[in-house]
């Protein structure tokens, strides 16, 4: 038997091994690539949680950015734990019918608005401070503005000995019908600057005939103490709460920079001098 000369054998094994390191080359890029882009749809995903079931647990600080702490029994951290509906879900309107997104929101809050057109935007606001200090047991401290006459509406009073959920509900209701954004802004303190902006604050407009209201449901700020906020609203018709998303800056989206100026939401523009706090 003949064999293949040396210098053929060895071009055979040179070639052989070239095929190897090129084969290992080619792995090793995919691998490379698939981890890059792995990466970046983690970068990607890194603000929201879908699988999160309340606004702190579904929405990510940007990078940099940690939450503000808050105390336990604070109204922010009433807002922090709100639950919401999964991640795909539409916006209900109080008669059934559905609220098409066009990118306004991102989440639902659950909660229920009844079947009148009367949670609005205001109402909205109103509700979650009265659903916070319900749970807190601060029943005295539940009271609203009527627009007609300038004055408040106590729930003790409105309750009668009844201080079940049931009445709270009725008292609502009762509050939603007869006060609205210019009445609640009256009673609402005035924030001096937006750097000082707290979960619960609330971007207020007054209006003619109607105004808007959205509430701050989060903050978060940096080492340099720049803060970013996110919030939430009701609109007209009656409907449940949602949480905005930023149109201007998708990579923070639904959080928003706490700039004096112009705050643009998708549906309202807003003053940074609109805002106003609930007084403690």
């Amino acid at each position: 038997m003949r064999y293949p000369p040396m210098d053929s054998l060895k071009n055979i094994l040179i070639f052989f091994l070239t095929c190897i390191s090129i084969w290992s080359c080619i792995e090793t890029t995919k691998k490379s690539t698939h981890l890059a882009l792995q990466k970046e749809t983690i970068l990607q995903k890194s603000v929201i949680n879908p699988e999160g079931k309340t606004i702190e647990e579904r929405f990510n600080t940007p990078d940099n950015y940690n939450r503000v702490i808050l105390k336990e029994n604070h109204f922010g951290s009433y807002l922090r734990k709100l639950p919401l509906k999964p991640i795909a879900s539409k916006v209900m309107y109080f008669d059934g019918r559905a609220k098409n997104n066009m990118n306004v929101y991102i989440s639902v809050v659950d909660m229920e608005i009844g079947t009148r057109d009367l949670q609005q935007c205001a109402d909205a606001v109103m509700r979650l401070r009265g659903e916070f200090l319900f749970e807190q047991q601060r029943l005295q401290d539940i009271h609203f503005t009527f627009v007609s006459d300038g004055k408040p509406r106590y729930f003790l009073k409105y309750a009668k000995g009844d201080y079940s959920y049931k009445k709270f509900r009725r008292y609502m209701n009762y509050i939603f019908a007869y006060a609205n954004t210019a009445s609640l802004r009256k009673e609402l303190q005035e924030v001096t600057s937006i750097k000082d902006i707290q979960v619960g604050d609330v971007f207020i407009q007054k209006g003619n005939p109607y105004g808007h209201a959205v509430i701050v449901v989060d903050v978060a700020k940096n080492e340099q103490n720049e803060k970013l906020f996110m919030i939430a609203q009701s609109y007209m018709p009656a409907q449940e709460t949602q949480i905005l998303v930023n149109r201007n800056d998708s990579k923070i989206s639904p959080w928003y920079k706490a700039t004096e100026g112009t705050i643009y939401t998708p549906e309202w523009t807003f003053k940074s001098t609109d805002l106003r706090r609930f007084k403690d």
